[in-house]
């Protein structure tokens, strides 16, 4: 089941205090970005945020899954109601996770 665009969005608009979030189709589902880094995807409307060791400690009972079938275990946040609290999480994931690689020009 593909994701809704409203629901891509009020997840948006719930982390939009963690930085310049934005959203991009792909695959079939969404990329979530902050500040121009990928932190998260959004499948079958759920959120899983890359895993790194601050929020590790932020969220310690997080439950972890793939997205999508062979995929790196992420965050399922099951709840991104408390915006202040889950604007946080994004800025600390966004801040430990590296910058993208520049892409090559083609020739």
């Amino acid at each position: 089941m593909a994701s809704s665009l409203d629901f891509v969005e009020y997840v948006c608009d719930q982390i939009s205090g963690a930085g310049e979030i934005t959203y991009k189709k792909m695959f079939g589902e969404y990329g979530i970005y902050c500040d121009g880094k990928v932190i998260g995807v959004i499948c079958d409307n759920q959120f899983f945020v890359k895993k790194t060791n601050v929020c590790t400690n932020l969220l310690p009972d997080c439950e972890e899954a793939s997205p999508y079938t062979g995929a790196k275990p992420h965050f399922l946040i099951e709840s991104v109601e408390d915006m202040e609290f889950i604007s946080n999480f994004i800025r600390k994931t966004c801040d430990e996770l590296p910058m993208p690689k520049p892409k090559k020009k083609k020739s």
